[in-house]
């Protein structure tokens, strides 16, 4: 029985219990898959579970209180519903976590650069290539070329939480040491040269906010510095200063929160490596609370608490 049957199989006997799953179906082409709500079973036909499963489906979450609900996860997805069950934003009971382990997703990025979407009439990806039909030609590309950045260096492939798993778990193609790579080398840089990378990246931001809206941990949107007037931290101006200055505060914002699920990148039209902020900010709470987000369901996070004298900290010595 293949991964998508097993799945169906535990929706529909679950399904009696809740208001809905939250699952993916296929999008407006072959390309693409798009998050749906599966309220009955014969919904369960229109289900696709393949490396187009990009959206992290646990961001649709804290919308839904007060329902019983499902939600299919990846092993990245997964540490959402962690980090959310810590900050108790969710009502775990009220939620069902379908697991699927997860080989990695396709880049559209990365699929726009070697085919024309637009164009796009039929994809398969298998473990090692991704089949494609275009304007009536076909194409075999390397699957490890097109998938995502953060499914290169994975070290959870399987889901961390979960009520049921589809699938034979998978092993990480990754280690801390690969996922901090980009990060350290590109602080090897000289100064200028990392100051105009990202002069260059902010000057390409149109402040869409999709990178913000996307994010499953960015739940105070209502009041968020990029639309308050009150007090007036960012203005609506196009300048450098106050794009790099919102993207900066978000990054803040999710210190020891940001699951890397890489979702604000998947989002970005301009393909603005915003994830490398989160990362950087990532590894240093990984150094100085020995925390990671949505790893641990029992534990605490660093800035959801507060210590005298932190174990990594030396604040007396100084």
């Amino acid at each position: 029985m293949s991964k998508l049957d097993t799945l169906k199989e535990q929706i529909q006997e679950a399904l009696p219990d809740l208001d809905f799953v939250v699952a993916w179906e296929r999008g407006f082409d072959p390309a693409h898959a798009t998050p749906y709500h599966i309220k009955e079973e014969a919904d369960l036909d229109r289900m696709v579970l393949d490396a187009t499963c990009a959206h992290n489906l646990a961001s649709f979450l804290t919308g839904f209180k007060g329902k019983k609900v499902g939600v299919v996860v990846k092993g990245c997805d997964s540490r959402t519903v962690v980090q959310l069950m810590q900050e108790k934003l969710i009502d775990r009971e009220a939620v069902t976590v379908f697991g699927v382990p997860c080989r990695g997703v396709l880049d559209k990025a990365k699929l726009r650069r070697a085919v024309d979407l637009s164009r796009v009439e039929s994809l398969e990806a298998d473990e090692t290539t991704v089949r494609l039909s275009a304007n009536g030609e076909e194409q075999e590309l390397p699957r490890e070329e097109l998938v995502a950045d953060k499914c290169i260096t994975c070290r959870y492939p399987n889901p961390l939480e979960f009520d049921h798993m589809a699938g034979k778990p998978l092993e990480p193609v990754g280690d801390e040491a690969t996922q901090c790579a980009r990060i350290e080398a590109f602080e090897e840089k000289p100064v200028q040269e990392r100051f105009e990378f990202w002069v260059g990246e902010m000057d390409r931001c149109i402040r869409c906010y999709a990178c913000r809206n996307a994010c499953p941990l960015c739940v105070c949107r209502d009041h968020c510095i990029g639309d308050s007037r009150d007090p007036h931290w960012v203005s609506q101006e196009t300048d450098i200063r106050n794009k790099w200055m919102f993207q900066l505060i978000h990054a803040s914002h999710l210190a020891g929160r940001c699951t890397e699920c890489g979702e604000c990148e998947r989002a970005c039209p301009m393909d603005i490596p915003v994830l490398m902020f989160k990362k950087k900010l990532s590894s240093a709470v990984k150094e100085l609370f020995n925390y990671e987000s949505g790893v641990d369901p029992a534990a605490i996070p660093p800035l959801f608490t507060f210590q005298i004298d932190e174990e990594t900290i030396n604040e007396r010595g100084w």
